[in-house]
């Protein structure tokens, strides 16, 4: 297509293991090319780090000519006319051509076909619709180039027709706008979005979450929150703060960022279904109290002493985005470094040695140690096992 610029010289593009591939679907008699977030990616000069392929190839013919060329297929997708190719150890997600027949706001029944056109006009946004040939031609159905260059997040063809075929789209609207978007976001996207946003309340937490946090952590985060927020969006998928101010100065952390952004953090567990390692980072963030500049050294390493490095770190980036001092303010940004200053110690006596000093094991055992750390960190954690356990003697 004249006017668009060419892929040729990405090196993920002349990788061996991918031409091997469309060699491959070439020699019998299909055609191949990148589909979607690799041409994005490479067209805004971003790393380019997964490469999907599509092809007018049905699944059964990918499996079979690459399974004659001795590379190793899996039907993951098939239902879909999705299949993983490994070539060199490298996967690749081949997908056959195709359009929906039927959508529930959820998922979607498709035809595979030939038609490049039809396949580009299923896909959400208009920069994920774009496709890259071996050669490095580009070939844009519907404008993505225009978008991207403006970037500028627009929806294929009616984006009501888009949200109705799958409401997740609401939100990778907002999500794209603050990773890739500038400016106004598209007028009649975002109207689409506000008219059908009770769509959300059907989708399942897992799907929530995993946008929602790809969106916390983009860098246009804010804004697009508070713009979710002003439509009526962002209170459909959790109670909320306005804290714009504390969550604009922490870092591009989509825990540290949900932990001030809900209203009811430990909540958020089950409503969005969080793993056990950010539920916990969440429980830490809200239930301890926030150390500060103004603690004397014995103090803070105390602190950090019974939190560890991680709640550390994630408690002074709070504090700090809470407090009134600057983001390079030094107090605050030593504090933060204590944990690359300060190694934690560990306890020299175990319950081995209390049990060779004569204690049998149990809970006075137990008791025992923890009086012992006790005085051991009141002690700026110096005292040695000997004079740890001449105090256990005493």
């Amino acid at each position: 297509m004249s006017g668009l610029p060419s892929l040729a010289r990405a090196a993920w593009l002349k990788a061996p293991e991918l031409q091997r591939v469309f060699g491959i679907i070439a020699e019998v008699g299909g055609e191949a090319r990148v589909a979607g977030g690799a041409v994005r990616n490479a067209l805004l000069k971003e790393k380019v780090s997964e490469v999907d392929i599509a092809t007018t190839l049905s699944p059964e013919r990918v499996m079979a000519a690459c399974r004659a060329a001795g590379l190793s297929v899996h039907p993951t997708g098939i239902d879909h006319g999705t299949v993983t190719v490994v070539s060199d150890h490298q996967p690749y997600e081949v997908t056959t051509l195709r359009h929906d027949v039927e959508t529930d706001g959820r998922r979607a029944k498709v035809k595979f076909t030939d038609d490049w056109q039809a396949d580009a006009m299923r896909r959400d946004f208009t920069m994920n619709a774009m496709y890259c040939d071996a050669r490095g031609n580009i070939y844009d159905f519907t404008g993505g180039y225009r978008d991207i260059s403006r970037k500028r997040i627009s929806f294929v063809g009616s984006p009501a027709k888009r949200i109705e075929e799958d409401y997740l789209r609401i939100l990778r609207f907002f999500r794209f706008h603050a990773r890739y978007g500038r400016g106004a976001p598209d007028k009649a996207g975002l109207a689409a979005c506000i008219r059908h946003r009770k769509g959300l309340d059907g989708l399942s937490a897992e799907r929530v979450r995993q946008e929602m946090f790809k969106l916390l952590a983009a860098a246009g985060a804010v804004p697009t929150l508070k713009m979710m927020a002003k439509h009526g969006i962002l209170s459909r998928l959790l109670p909320h703060t306005e804290e714009w101010r504390v969550i604009s100065r922490l870092p591009p952390d989509p825990v540290l960022r949900l932990s001030v952004l809900a209203r009811e953090p430990r909540a958020i567990q089950e409503r969005w279904r969080l793993s056990n390692e950010d539920a916990r980072r969440i429980e830490a963030i809200t239930g301890f109290m926030a150390p500060s500049p103004s603690l004397r050294p014995q103090e803070q390493r105390i602190i950090l002493y019974q939190i560890g490095p991680g709640t550390w770190r994630d408690l002074v980036h709070v504090a700090w985005a809470r407090s009134k001092a600057p983001m390079d303010d030094p107090a605050w940004r030593r504090l933060l470094r204590l944990p690359d200053r300060w190694d934690l110690p560990e306890l020299p006596v175990s319950g081995r040695d209390l049990i060779e000093a004569g204690m049998k094991p149990g809970p006075e055992m137990g008791l025992a140690l923890r009086r012992m750390e006790d005085w051991w960190v009141a002690s700026g954690f110096k005292p040695g096992k000997v004079e740890l356990l001449e105090k256990f003697r005493s």
